[in-house]
C-alpha cells in the first residue's frame, strides 16, 4: 500500500486519490472547527466555494435550522451567525443545525479532492478517532492520501506536523511504501513532538492569527482528542462517522 503526503493541495493529481482513504488536513482552523461541530451536535457541515454560494444555498433551508459560516483572510464574514473560530461552535450555537461554511484555505482543499474512496477530516483535536480510521484502511492495503490544505498554496508548518502525527501512527510494513513529503512531515513532527503549541507559535499562520486576536483558536487547536470524532465527507456534506455511516 502507498502512504503519501502532499503539503498543498496543487500538488496533488487525480491518480493521488482515486480509490484512496484521503484525509485532509487544516489545523488552523477548519479541519479543528469541522471536527468541533460535529462534536458539538451539528447535524451536517457542508463545505462550500465562497460567500455567494454559502448564501445562495441558505435559502434551501428554514432559517432556524441553518448556520451561515466562514472567514476571509482570517475574520468572521460579515452578516453570517459565524466565523472560522472553533470556540465558537458551541453546542448552545450549534446542535442539530446544518452548518453552511466557506474559508480560505480548508474547504477548497476537500472540494477538490476526486475518485476517492473516503474522505475524512483531520487534525489534533480528533486525531485518535482518525487514525483508527486509518489503521482499519492499512490493515486492508488500502492506499491513503494526507492532503494539507496550506495557507493559499503555500506549506504550512502546523499541517505538516500534524500529517507527520499520523504518518508516524501508522503501523510500518514492509509492503507500505511512503513518498518524500510523508518522510518530510515525520522529521517535522519530531522535531516538536507534543510541543504542538510551538509548532502553532513558530508557524506563520499561527503568528498571523495570534496578531489578529485569534490566539484562543491556536489552544483550541491543540488540545489533542478534544473531540474523538470522526468527519467523513460524501454526498457534499460532511457528517460525523457513526453507526449509521459505518464502514
Amino acid at each position: 500500500m502507498r502512504l503519501d503526503v502532499f503539503f498543498t493541495p496543487s500538488q496533488v493529481r487525480p491518480t493521488d486519490t482515486a480509490g484512496r482513504l484521503v484525509a485532509i488536513v487544516d489545523v488552523l482552523r477548519a479541519s479543528t472547527t469541522v471536527a468541533t461541530a460535529l462534536g458539538n451536535g451539528a447535524k451536517t457541515v457542508i463545505p462550500l466555494e465562497g460567500a455567494d454560494e454559502v448564501i445562495s444555498r441558505s435559502k434551501e433551508f428554514s432559517r432556524s435550522g441553518v448556520k451561515l459560516a466562514g472567514e476571509q483572510k482570517m475574520f468572521p464574514i460579515t452578516g453570517f451567525d459565524l466565523g472560522n473560530s472553533p470556540q465558537d461552535f458551541t453546542a448552545e450555537a450549534v446542535e442539530g443545525k446544518t452548518i453552511l461554511i466557506t474559508t480560505t484555505n480548508g474547504t477548497r482543499a476537500l472540494l477538490g479532492v476526486q475518485g476517492a474512496r473516503d474522505i475524512v477530516i483531520a487534525s489534533y483535536v480528533n486525531f485518535t478517532a482518525v487514525l483508527a480510521m486509518m489503521k482499519v484502511a492499512a490493515s486492508s492495503n488500502t492506499d491513503i492520501a494526507i492532503i494539507c490544505a496550506g495557507e493559499e498554496g503555500s506549506f504550512t508548518l502546523e499541517d505538516a506536523a500534524c500529517a507527520g502525527r499520523y504518518v508516524r501512527a501508522i503501523p510500518k510494513r514492509a509492503s507500505v511504501a511512503a513518498n518524500d513529503a510523508a518522510s518530510a512531515s515525520v522529521l517535522i513532527e519530531k522535531k516538536y513532538g507534543d510541543n504542538i503549541a510551538k509548532v502553532f507559535k513558530e508557524s506563520t499562520h499561527g503568528q498571523a492569527l495570534q496578531s489578529a486576536g485569534f490566539g484562543d483558536d491556536l489552544a483550541a487547536a491543540a488540545e489533542v482528542d478534544a473531540y474523538p470524532v470522526v468527519p467523513i465527507y460524501q454526498d457534499r456534506q460532511i457528517t460525523k462517522l457513526g453507526p449509521e455511516r459505518a464502514r
